[in-house]
């Protein structure tokens, strides 16, 4: 559909309020009516018949003694709904749970969303750590191990497209300075085929993550193992790095990549 078309069919008031629900982040996640107003400069009486609508819907509830309004479970609910639709979700867990099995860490799986990692599957290990990421959880990409898996077999075309900044935001003091500074990495990372960093986005975890492919050679995730340490153990270095690209490319074989089929195909 060209865009003139989408202009024609378009419904402003479903798009108005997807736009609100939008506005909600970790860092805003409590807006008031005239806010919501402002931030999409439309009039306060729309705002408030779409919240009113929202809120009907289980959408948006009201919190600090109404003035303030937050995303509601309906939201939440169709984002576990959009995750169990994954088949990448549902094939991913045996996998994951094989690779948390042998070592007693947690595997996790992520894709993409812009320039943030979204984990859309965790096994947790038995062990007292407990990471702070969950379903659903965002991250930066070019700040973290797996987002550096997904972005690997960018070019630096598509990269500055993304990140077209002269300095890329820091979480850290591991996170590249620049695109230049992350393209040269991800150059390193493709080549390498895996990522370990130890202490990289969070001091005291290191994590070993590796790409997974769809049926036409794209990374469409990246799976990774948490270890809750500020060092990977030296004596199960290897075997970590050969089973978490093993169970990497088990998944992509899930997906149906056959990368000497592609090779052939592209010679």
């Amino acid at each position: 559909m060209t865009s003139k078309d989408a202009g024609k069919y378009s419904v402003p008031g479903l798009e108005r309020g997807l736009r609100i629900l939008t506005e909600f982040t970790r860092e805003t996640p409590t807006l008031t009516a005239p806010e919501l107003a402002r931030r999409l400069q439309v009039p306060r009486t729309t705002v408030f018949r779409l919240l009113v609508t929202l809120e009907s819907l289980g959408f948006v509830e009201r919190v600090h003694n109404g003035r303030e309004y937050q995303l509601g479970t309906a939201v939440l609910k169709l984002g576990f709904e959009y995750l169990a639709s994954l088949a990448l979700t549902e094939l991913s867990r045996p996998v994951l749970e094989r690779l948390r099995d042998e070592f007693n860490y947690s595997a996790n799986l992520v894709i993409r969303d812009g320039r943030d990692i979204v984990y859309v599957q965790k096994v947790a290990s038995g062990s007292l750590f407990s990471s702070s990421v969950h379903i659903g959880t965002r991250l930066p990409a070019h700040a973290t191990v797996l987002g550096r898996v997904l972005l690997s077999r960018h070019s630096w075309e598509g990269l500055r497209e993304l990140y077209p900044e002269d300095q890329l935001q820091s979480y850290g003091p591991n996170t590249p300075a620049s695109v230049e500074e992350l393209y040269r990495l991800l150059q390193q990372d493709a080549e390498r085929g895996y990522v370990l960093e130890e202490g990289f986005f969070e001091a005291n975890i290191s994590t070993v993550a590796a790409p997974v492919f769809d049926e036409e050679g794209r990374v469409t995730a990246a799976l990774g193992l948490t270890i809750p340490s500020v060092r990977v153990p030296d004596e199960q270095r290897e075997r970590i790095v050969a089973k978490v690209q093993e169970s990497a490319q088990q998944l992509s074989e899930c997906l149906d990549y056959r990368p000497t089929a592609l090779m052939s195909q592209a010679g």
